[in-house]
């Protein structure tokens, strides 16, 4: 009881800044320049998300998030799996040394101007595949998916090959459903990566039309980029900033409640497996 408690007020002081960006955002804005809003609205109006909405550039920016968030955490998961199932083979030739490397990876994560520089000798800049191909594989989900894969019983494998199947057949009529909780944990870590990512389009995309929800959202913060928000004496630009990182991040949110089972499995899976 005392946990539940202690964890219970730490989540409710959490939320607390969340609160207040959501009441602003339904707030007047003389009551936000006042500093009047705390955790509820004060002279309730919809206007800031109504600007926001009615901007063709947040949209815009927003098809392309959401583009690179399902292209992204598809690709992640699809080559993140097919790695993880090889590596899982004990037989497998070199895969001390392969394991070595990727250990490495996570502590020692490449520098940016390699990375800017091996990007850019790709040709990728300037393109949503510099978002996604850079990132493509984490070294922490494959080292889960590994772990996971290892737990399956070799025997329907080798039931899988008495029966004819190959290794692609038997990876993907056996292996993957029964993976099911363990892919479902890694795409939501990748979609939120992907839906979060930032430093990859300030670093490799100069079209502004190329721009994520993230990138919008820095300049409305730091910028004052609200030009072709409108105006209102019910609206300020603390009310469009409010409204914007709300409507960047309630999408995803709504992610989590939908796959909730599947993750909890999931992350256990990966936890007590070594």
């Amino acid at each position: 009881m005392i946990n539940a408690i202690i964890l219970t007020g730490i989540s409710l002081l959490m939320l607390v800044p969340y609160l207040n960006i959501l009441a602003g955002s339904f707030s007047g804005g003389q009551a936000i320049l006042q500093g009047k809003v705390s955790v509820f609205p004060v002279n309730f109006t919809l206007d800031h998300y109504l600007a926001v909405l009615n901007n063709k550039a947040i949209w815009k920016s927003f098809g392309v998030t959401i583009w690179v968030t399902a292209a992204g955490t598809f690709l992640s998961l699809f080559f993140t799996s097919l790695m993880g199932y090889g590596l899982s083979k004990s037989h497998l030739k070199g895969r001390s040394f392969m394991m070595i490397m990727i250990i490495v990876t996570m502590i020692f994560p490449a520098p940016l101007i390699p990375t800017y520089l091996v990007v850019k000798s790709f040709g990728l800049l300037d393109s949503l595949s510099a978002l996604i191909i850079p990132g493509l594989i984490s070294a922490f989900n494959l080292v889960i998916m590994i772990t996971f894969f290892k737990g399956i019983p070799e025997g329907l494998t080798d039931a899988a090959t008495i029966d004819g199947c190959d290794e692609f057949n038997t990876f993907g009529r056996i292996i993957l459903p029964l993976s099911l909780p363990s892919l479902t944990t890694i795409g939501l870590f990748y979609a939120v990566g992907y839906w979060n990512g930032y430093m990859s389009a300030i670093m490799y995309l100069r079209d502004p039309g190329l721009f994520t929800l993230q990138v919008k959202l820095r300049q409305l913060l730091v910028e004052n980029d609200s030009g072709s928000m409108g105006s209102g004496m019910l609206m300020s630009i603390e009310g469009i900033r409010m409204a914007t990182i709300i409507v960047a991040t309630v999408p995803i949110l709504f992610i989590y409640p939908l796959i909730q089972k599947h993750f909890i499995q999931g992350a256990m899976i990966g936890s007590v497996k070594g």
